[in-house]
């Protein structure tokens, strides 16, 4: 009887490549993460904001861990695939093989990361022709899209752009490898690309940006075929990527999400029934789900377009069929945090008494905060140390990529007490950031109650904290920690058959962990916070602006 009770589970396998790592995981019906694998992926940087990697390592690690997780299950339990992966640009030619990005011309290097700041001129000049378009990104499109990349390799690469066959957004090239199916996904060409799931493409866009090249070919190079998130692709896994993932040939996959959008997917549509908060009983709409990880993307949804100056969207139907989508984000956060602590003098002995304690640096950080608080709250120590978090620009609700990091507060102390503290200031920064994030989308129309977070950084209960201190808000964790893994694999149940829609198996495989509270007792203080923090940007735009006059 066990056998045959064993037999009825049926699982799905998420796949999520993220910048520096490719995971898998093996997920059942309910969205329990039965197994797990990750393997590093290599990231070249040959210049300043030029980050590049290689399609095809990224193909060999996605099947190496996909292997991994479905070792020893059998095949006739798994259902679904699905893929999600940072918006990275991937470039190949007619025959699907990788062209250069790069002025070395090393071909294997065909990937332009997402978090890539080389086509700054050209983001410069297409913001500057006020198109209709960027109405859909805030009012102004950022580097990380991938029209002003296009631009940058049609003026640097002629080489490689004479002899491009397609570009693909990475969650795309992934669909492709696993179907030998070209469709795009309503996710990335909407959020990356300019693409309307009313109108489509625009014609006079691309020409008024000099990449009318595209549109000759009727959109072949960048899609002109294009499914919604969790549709079935083709005809499902080929024979020859299902012998390199080790998944029986056949099975559905689906049309892919960007990474973020994944984790959104995994937590905003959790059932929150029994926990006392704002959102129970409330639309989808009052939360906003929260991807913390290198960068940071803060993802809430609305019945109608809500256009927020500074935030990218409305995207319809970009993540939850149905809904527009407007996304927020900072573009560095757990890199910054690593960068902050990482480069301190006192790193070394961090690392040494983080080992020898058996703990990871940011846990020993965090014991040591509340040994050094005595009787103040722990977010008070950083009264007179303030931080403004654009060390890699600005993306939400700026938009403006020429900002730059702040510290004020510093002195000549070097000791592991310091680099604790300017990590807290560090965290609390990019918590203020949310709230500027939240306050703008609030001011256009969003009505936000609760924040859901996933990602690295949600496993941090400093992070968790300050972001409900500081926004004033719940936060939810979800139970299963992986939720962009799970959200992947929603993608693959979907594509299935097995759920009815998107929706079903959001509330289904999403289950709620933990809940933490804001302490209303400590507003005052981060209103205060809050104040310098605006502050800051305001006087970095006055030193500009004085040194701009020499």
């Amino acid at each position: 009887m066990p056998s045959e009770k064993q037999a009825a589970v049926k699982y799905y396998v998420g796949v999520d490549v993220g910048s520096a790592s490719v995971r898998a995981a093996l997920v059942d019906g309910a969205g329990t993460v039965v197994a797990h694998a990750e393997q590093p992926i290599q990231v070249w940087e040959p210049w300043p904001d030029h980050y590049e990697q290689s399609s095809a390592d990224i193909w060999a690690a996605c099947c190496s861990v996909t292997k991994e997780v479905v070792r020893g299950v059998d095949a006739s339990q798994i259902r679904g695939l699905g893929f999600d992966a940072t918006c990275s640009l991937v470039v190949v030619d007619k025959q699907f093989q990788p062209l250069a990005v790069n002025s070395e011309g090393q071909s294997h290097r065909n990937v332009i990361m997402w978090m890539d700041h080389r086509a700054a001129s050209q983001v410069k000049r297409i913001n500057a022709t006020q198109h209709r378009v960027l109405s859909y990104v805030g009012g102004a499109m950022s580097v990380e899209m991938q029209p002003p990349k296009l631009l940058w390799i049609k003026e640097n690469l002629p080489e490689s752009w004479e002899k491009v066959g397609y570009f693909f957004d990475l969650p795309d090239f992934l669909s492709w490898k696993a179907t030998g199916v070209t469709a795009r996904s309503l996710c990335t060409v909407v959020c990356k690309w300019t693409y309307t799931s009313d109108r489509g493409w625009d014609d006079s866009f691309w020409k008024m940006i000099g990449l009318e090249d595209l549109v000759k070919d009727k959109y072949e190079k960048i899609g002109n075929h294009v499914l919604s998130p969790g549709e079935a692709v083709g005809k499902g896994l080929t024979a020859g990527a299902a012998e390199e993932l080790g998944l029986p040939e056949g099975i559905a996959v689906a049309a892919s999400l960007i990474d973020a959008h994944a984790g959104g997917l995994g937590v905003i549509g959790a059932d929150v029934k029994g926990h006392n908060l704002p959102c129970e009983n409330q639309p989808i709409t009052s939360r906003v789900a929260m991807i913390c990880g290198t960068s940071s993307c803060h993802m809430g949804v609305s019945e109608t377009p809500i256009f927020v100056p500074g935030v990218w969207g409305p995207y319809f139907s970009a993540m939850v069929p149905g809904l527009w989508l407007n996304e927020g984000g900072q573009s560095a956060t757990g890199k910054l945090i690593d960068h902050v602590v990482r480069g301190h003098v006192a790193f070394p002995e961090l690392e040494a008494k983080a080992e020898a304690s058996a703990h990871s640096i940011y846990t020993y950080l965090n014991s040591h905060l509340d040994l050094i608080k005595k009787s103040l709250p722990v977010g008070f120590l950083t009264v007179d140390l303030h931080v403004w978090p654009d060390f890699h620009g600005n993306r939400s609700p700026l938009t403006d990529l020429t900002l730059k990091g702040m510290v004020v507060g510093l002195t000549l102390s070097r000791g592991l007490d310091e680099l604790a503290l300017i990590y807290l200031a560090t965290i609390q920064a990019i918590a203020l950031g949310t709230r500027h994030i939240l306050e703008a989308m609030q001011a256009a129309g969003h009505e936000i109650t609760t924040l859901f977070l996933c990602g690295g950084l949600s496993k941090n209960p400093l992070f968790v904290q300050m972001h409900a201190d500081i926004t004033g808000k719940p936060v939810v964790l979800s139970k299963e920690v992986e939720s962009v893994l799970v959200g992947a694999a929603i993608l693959g149940a979907c594509a299935s058959g097995d759920f009815a829609s998107i929706q079903e198996a959001m509330a289904k495989m999403g289950e709620i962990g933990k809940v933490v509270q804001p302490n209303h007792e400590h507003k005052r203080f981060y209103d205060k916070k809050y104040e310098v923090f605006l502050k800051l940007v305001e006087h970095q735009r006055e030193y500009r602006s004085i040194m701009n006059s020499v």
